[in-house]
């Protein structure tokens, strides 16, 4: 995969951002968090993810690029949150109680599960495939399962198994 290059200004208000919302989380538990590290190696439709041991936090260059302002203001202190929950609770539901309490009483943001983002622009192929009823859309991943032979797709509608137009 061909890696995503973000802007160093960009870099820069997500490591701004970042900061003040861990300067938020100190004075609110009266604490000092360590600084997590910050990449840009998410892929696919995901807009970031929290690696709780290694205390990372990876971020979707493409769509942090098309969506700037916006994303760090939602995604940035989403997987942040997850970080603070691991760490003031150990290990609880990933968008539980707990961490909602660190989004909305302690980061001050609303605790949104998934963004709402455009995702266009970073969607993998989709593969038309048929059935007696009507079409159905499979990712690469599922089209690639079947051409190996590891899985068949069933219509839940009629229950015929699906194929490939010919």
């Amino acid at each position: 995969m061909k890696s995503v290059r973000v802007p160093l200004f960009l870099q820069q208000a997500v490591m701004r951002a970042m900061r003040q919302k861990l300067a938020q989380a100190s004075n609110f538990f009266q604490k000092a968090f360590p600084e997590p590290s910050v990449t840009y190696r998410q892929r696919g439709t995901i807009a970031g993810c929290a690696r709780l041991q290694d205390w990372e936090i990876r971020l979707n260059p493409i769509l942090l690029i098309e969506n700037q302002q916006a994303f760090i203001d939602e995604v940035l202190p989403h997987e942040l949150a997850h970080l603070l929950t691991y760490h003031q609770f150990g290990q609880a539901a990933p968008h539980g109680k707990e961490w909602r309490f660190i989004m909305e009483t302690v980061l001050k943001v609303s605790a949104n599960r998934t963004h709402q983002f455009s995702v266009n622009s970073v969607r993998s192929q989709i593969f038309t495939y048929c059935c007696h009823c009507r079409q159905h859309e499979l990712t690469i991943r599922q089209h690639n399962k079947i051409l190996r032979g590891k899985s068949c797709y069933i219509c839940r509608q009629c229950g015929e198994k699906l194929k490939l137009p010919k």
